[in-house]
This record gives structure tokens, sequence and C-alpha cells, in this order.
């Protein structure tokens, strides 16, 4: 076939599926087709196929049609949640979020990245369970929440310290996020606090999508925070934007409401640093309890489920919006 004839049988295409084509061959009457379905989710392929086949079936030559789909590798999105302090409840946050973008239909992944301090097993309820390696990378280990999920406490003894130098955490952090994801479309990280070896990994080798800060309302916090937000900015990483943790204890026997960390700290930081204020968690002994229970709060039905879905779903919102990268529109 010559290129005149690929011409006359590109023209036959509606403009929108011409797009999408990567090569076009005729040979005694039969054309095939190959065409990328970047984007489309895969139930809606065969009508793609369907509406190629239509337009070409019957054509001057054209014998028979045969499309190829082919599609890019849906990578999963990162999203950092860091505080540049700890203290704050940032674990519990990741936890409960990575839950929440669950309930809102989103395939999440969790990765404890807080190597030397891992929680995340012992707030999701899966301690005592151990990923296995497949091809040489880890499986994640299954939770009841529907988030799979990588720690360094499924890989060690309980209570056993864990000091290791830099190069072994990154190296660890590297693993995990390595893993065997499957079609996990968002992989929520559990940053440790500060600005050191686990962050700049994750700067330089996975890039996150967006970064989460995590803060109580008082000033000392706040200032931690201000600095994980300077090591996203020059790492190149968008500030999806600042939650205020642990804002407002609601007496359980008055119903009084009190602030015993202040109150709108995190939001005026928000607003001072040009950034999104994603909204409050209370200081609830409900979300402790059901946290050290394993039982994350965001997959119950109380008010503090709905604090914990209504910031999910201004992370995801955001994350759709987001121009992403080749593959990853398909996934959210």
């Amino acid at each position: 076939m010559n290129s005149l004839d690929a011409d006359r049988l590109k023209s036959l295409l509606p403009a929108a599926l011409a797009d999408r084509v990567r090569s076009l061959r005729l040979s005694e009457g039969r054309v095939t087709l190959v065409v990328d379905a970047t984007g489309l989710e895969v139930q809606e392929r065969p009508a793609l196929e369907a509406q190629l086949r239509a337009a070409l079936t019957g054509a001057d030559g054209v014998a028979q049609v045969h499309v190829a789909i082919m599609a890019d590798k849906v990578q999963p999105v990162i999203l950092a949640v860091g505080s540049g302090k700890g203290g704050v409840g940032k674990s519990t946050l990741s936890a409960n979020l990575a839950v929440a973008l669950a309930r809102l239909g989103r395939k999440v992944g969790l990765v404890d990245a807080d190597i030397s301090g891992p929680s995340q097993a012992r707030l999701l309820g899966t301690e005592g369970q151990r990923p296995v390696a497949h091809e040489n990378r880890l499986v994640p280990v299954a939770s009841r929440w529907g988030v799979p999920m990588l720690s360094m406490a499924q890989l060690t003894e309980p209570g056993a310290a864990i000091a290791w130098r830099g190069s072994m955490v990154a190296g660890a952090v590297t693993q995990f996020l390595e893993a065997h994801w499957d079609n996990a479309e968002i992989i929520v990280v559990d940053l440790p606090p500060g600005t050191g070896d686990v962050q700049l990994t994750m700067l330089q080798k996975f890039k996150p999508t967006g970064a989460v800060i995590v803060s109580t309302p008082q000033d000392l916090a706040l200032m931690d925070a201000a600095r994980a937000v300077s090591l996203f900015e020059k790492g190149g990483v968008p500030v999806v934007g600042v939650i205020e943790n642990m804002a407002g204890y609601a007496c359980p026997h008055c119903g009084e409401v009190s602030d015993p960390f202040g109150v709108g700290g995190a939001e005026a930081a928000a607003g001072t640093m040009g950034l999104d204020f994603l909204g409050r968690i209370p200081l609830d002994i409900a979300i402790r309890r059901e946290s050290d229970a394993g039982n994350p709060i965001a997959a119950g039905d109380g008010p503090q489920t709905q604090a914990f879905l209504a910031l999910a779903t201004r992370v995801n919102d955001w994350l759709v919006q987001r121009p992403l990268q080749p593959g990853l529109q398909a996934a959210l």
C-alpha cells in the first residue's frame, strides 16, 4: 500500500478516530489498524473498534478490517502526605484519607514511608501479616478496607528498633513504591516528619503528583509545615492544600467545644502561602480509639467519617482536574 492509499482510508475516518490511528496498512483487501486507546476505559474500547470497522468496511479495495488496540499502562498517581513535624496526626490522617478515597471509588494503595516509626499496619489492622515477593517485587498486603499497603511494621518484629542509615531507608521506600500495585490509581504515601532522606528520594525518583500538608493549628506546627511546603515547591511538586488536624474538641459530657491547640491557624497559614485550605479534622476520642483498634473512622458512618469523606472529595477533585501524564487521566 502506498501513502496515497493510507491517506485515502484515513480520510474516511472522523477526526476524533483518525487522531488515534498510529499505523494503517492495506494488503490484499485487508486493512490493519493500530489504534491508541489511551484515556478510554476498558469497556469503551469495543465501541471504538466498532466505529473504526463501520467507517472502513465496504470502502474501495477493503474486504476486511482488523483493529489492534493499544494503550499506555496506567501508572498510579503518587499523593504524598507530609507535615514537617511529628505528632500532628499525619499517619492517622493518611490512613483515613486512603480509605475515604477508596470509598469514593478510587483504587488506592498506601505506603508507610516512615521506616523507623511505622504505624500504618496498626491503623489498618494488618499487623502480623507479611508481604510476599513475586518476581523480586513485593506484593502489598490486603486490608479489610479495600486498601492494600506496605509498611516496615510488616517486615520486622513488633517493637523492634529500626536504626538504618539514609541509603537503607531510601532503598526500603523504593521497594515499597516499586511493588506490585496492580491496578492502583492512587498511592497515598505517609511520609516521616521532617525534610530528610525519604522526602529527597520521593522528589528525585518518584516525583509525586501532589502533596497534602497536615498541621495542627498551633504556631510551632505551622512553622514546620511551612518548611515542608517549601521543600515540595523547590522540588516542583504541587501542593494540593493544607489540612488542619486536631481542630476543636467536643466534651463528651457537656458537648462544649474547646480548642486546646488553637483554631484557624492552618487556614490562615494556607492563605498566607497562597494554598488551598482543605478542611478541619476534629480532635475526637472516637478517632483515636478506632485507630488504635485498626478500624479507620473513615470506614464508618459518623460525623467524623463525613469530615474525612469531605477531605477526600476535595483531594480527588484536585487530582482529576490536574493535567496528568499519559495514561493517568484514564485512571482518574
